[in-house]
């Protein structure tokens, strides 16, 4: 299929003397670049399907070059082949080493509501922004590869002493429940390969080559364990943007680029310019915008989809002008052009902008989409339920317990567990394990003993079953021992329960098919539970097989594309964000800006506000200097002060209105006639 490629696409697929960077411009086909090159690899340079990684950041891009790469491989060539994000690399690497980092091969993994309870435990405060602040100071601290004592160490300010110490705190209380957090997933392997050289030229030997998707996205965590694994033969190819770099905020390093150049002095760079997507005068935009930031390399992106439709640039009064204005557009361009709702896209800042698109597309009956809603696996009746797959997993995992023995309700109160926490506390056990102890259970009384030991019991005779029964039959069977269905129609309205009810069996349906593996071999209970905690949605939930319009933040939309799109709210403040202007990270903005413009296939729209409320008060707006940086022959700007291109836009309108007279009279008369 290389035959399909251009000439760069080719190269970057053929070229294996030594590490490769592919500097992959928007839309310009780096997912055909890296499924082609595993190909490759296995079809004509003899590497086997088990010792190639394709490492990528969501389960969504992991599950598309999976699909791509079965069309060309059949699955016996295929078999043993790792694409996975590089959580799910870290867990696979964990999961067979945890002995060597102190764990049990049943660990568990804490999402972020989890961490937050810890934290919150640890402090004892219920003051929200606190924890999230200090949420995020972790974080950051783990993926710059920074540990405890480090953070200690290198503190200066009383804040960050104590935010340390809390750190200390924090990952002790993890190991006690043998569990990790999600960066710990990559954090702990780097450990690991740094400190154990046998271990690491073990998953040397094991992985002997590696893509990495989004390079400019990695953080030093991800960075070092790429390193790590590729070792001093460095056989990979990265493939990135630095244009489109716009996680710095949750750790991402687009100086990881640049790195490359000076860990691999034989790295060979290859450029993808051509852009399958968008019309050249989108392209001309987004080069003209991005020129203004200082560049890692030199790239420019060209199309072969001819010139295109003008782009609007549109000043509302305010708020609900744009919004109006937004909708009644989009109204005409579907009715105009017989398109579908699902050609279209409104992007914007920040999820608060999003309130008021949404009253005017209900309005108006327009189907809508929100990219980023809640997830899935955070509805709590999946919680619930996934309290049980993790308890039953890992019977140390404390949160896990907590939620699982008090949901539904099974007679164990908040003095049952007061005591059994203090006692745990006192001689170092899970809760799980403090249960079982004769010291405790002479202090409890005997129907809160009887009623703990029941719920233990009933966890054990779970355990004992799901490592060698079908997952299907110990799912169903816990379901109706726990009696979740009548707890939910006891506990809320009739439909919210169903809703809710609905929700969990679809889950449990969803794991019975995760249940049978590609080969179809059963897999048990145990087996399924730590790829529960991995995934952030219903692989089957997918949104583009609506027919709906998609709101969606400019940092949800990346990687995708739409025929049309509508990018709101481009003002001083907004985008570039005040914070960023702030704090002189204008460049990352203007990288977002990029972004927004280059998901736009046909047409773009860009709207601003002249005012808008915030806080109660209403401010005047200017718009964003972003605007200015785009090629004048290109726009054509509406509304406010613009006095250029007036008669333009009258003779637009009136020339609009003709064409939508014409196109009634063509659909109504013959109705009429008839």
């Amino acid at each position: 299929m290389l035959h399909q490629l251009n000439t760069q696409q080719r190269e970057a697929v053929k070229y294996l003397d030594g590490p490769l960077l592919v500097l992959a411009g928007a839309g310009s086909g780096k997912t055909s670049v890296i499924t082609q090159k595993i190909i490759y690899l296995i079809q004509q340079c003899g590497y086997q399907a088990r010792e190639i990684a394709a490492i990528t950041f969501t389960n969504k891009a992991a599950k598309e070059m999976q699909e791509r790469v079965s069309q060309g491989l059949d699955k016996e060539n295929s078999k043993g082949l790792t694409i996975a994000t590089f959580h799910s690399l870290g867990m696979q690497i964990m999961r067979q080493e945890a002995a060597h980092l102190g764990y049990k091969a049943q660990f568990s993994i804490l999402d972020a509501a989890d961490s937050y309870k810890i934290l919150a435990d640890i402090l004892a405060t219920t003051d929200k922004a606190l924890l999230r602040r200090l949420q995020w100071q972790i974080s950051q601290w783990k993926n710059a590869f920074i540990s405890p004592d480090q953070a200690s160490a290198n503190a200066t300010e009383e804040g960050l002493v104590a935010a340390a110490k809390l750190y200390q705190r924090y990952q002790q209380t993890l190991k006690a429940y043998q569990a990790v957090d999600f960066d710990d997933l990559i954090k702990l392997p780097v450990e690991l390969f740094e400190q154990n050289r046998e271990v690491l030229n073990k998953w040397q030997n094991k992985l002997k080559y590696l893509l990495i998707d989004e390079y400019q996205d990695t953080n030093q965590c991800q960075y070092r364990l790429v390193k790590l694994l590729t070792g001093p033969e460095a056989r990979f190819t990265a493939v990135g943007d630095d244009d489109q770099a716009i996680y710095g905020w949750r750790g991402a390093d687009v100086e990881n680029l640049n790195q490359l150049t000076q860990d691999y002095p034989r790295l060979k760079v290859i450029k993808l310019e051509q852009n399958y997507r968008s019309t050249a005068r989108i392209l001309k935009a987004a080069n003209h915008v991005i020129a203004n930031n200082p560049k890692l390399f030199e790239k420019k992106l060209w199309s072969e989809h001819g010139i295109g439709d003008v782009i609007q640039i549109s000043a509302a009064q305010d708020e609900e002008h744009e919004a109006e204005s937004v909708v009644m557009k989009l109204m005409a361009h579907k009715f105009e052009n017989r398109t579908q709702y699902g050609d279209y896209a409104i992007l914007y800042r920040g999820n608060h902008q999003a309130r008021v698109l949404e009253q005017h597309l209900r309005n108006h009956k327009i189907p809508y989409t929100i990219s980023g809603g809640q997830s899935f696996f955070d509805k709590a009746e999946i919680k619930d339920i996934v309290s049980y797959l993790r308890l039953i997993y890992n019977e140390d995992d404390d949160p896990a317990f907590i939620r699982a023995a008090t949901t539904p309700k099974k007679g164990i109160g908040n003095t049952t567990l007061e005591r059994l926490g203090d006692y745990a506390k006192q001689h170092q056990l899970s809760l799980f394990a403090a249960a079982f102890e004769g010291g405790l259970q002479s202090e409890l009384g005997g129907r809160q003993l009887e009623d703990l030991l029941t719920f233990c019991r009933f966890i054990q005779r779970i355990q004992e079953r799901a490592s060698k029964d079908p997952a299907a039959e110990v799912l169903q069977q816990m379901l109706e021992a726990i009696q979740y269905e009548a707890f939910l129609y006891d506990s809320e309205e009739p439909r919210q329960a169903e809703i809710k009810w609905k929700n969990v069996s679809e889950f449990i349906q969803w794991l019975c098919r995760k249940a049978t593996d590609e080969d179809g071999q059963e897999r048990d209970l145990l087996s399924l539970t730590q790829m529960v905690a991995l995934m952030s949605m219903l692989e089957d939930k997918n949104d583009s097989e609506l027919d709906s319009v998609k709101l969606s933040t400019l940092h949800a939309a990346k990687g995708l594309e739409y025929g049309h799109v509508f990018l709101v709210g481009v003002e001083e403040g907004i985008l570039p964000h005040r914070e960023s202007i702030e704090h002189d990270k204008v460049e990352e903005e203007r990288r977002l800006m990029y972004v927004g413009i280059t998901r736009a296939k046909k047409s773009l729209n860009i709207s601003w506000c002249q005012k808008r409320k915030r806080a109660g008060e209403v401010e005047i707006c200017e718009a964003s200097r972003f605007l200015a940086e785009m090629p004048a022959d290109d726009v054509r700007h509406f509304g406010g002060n613009a006095t250029q291109n007036q008669e333009e836009s009258k003779a637009s309108g009136k020339a609009r209105l003709a064409q939508i007279k014409a196109m009634l009279s063509r659909t109504l008369i013959p109705i009429l006639n008839s």
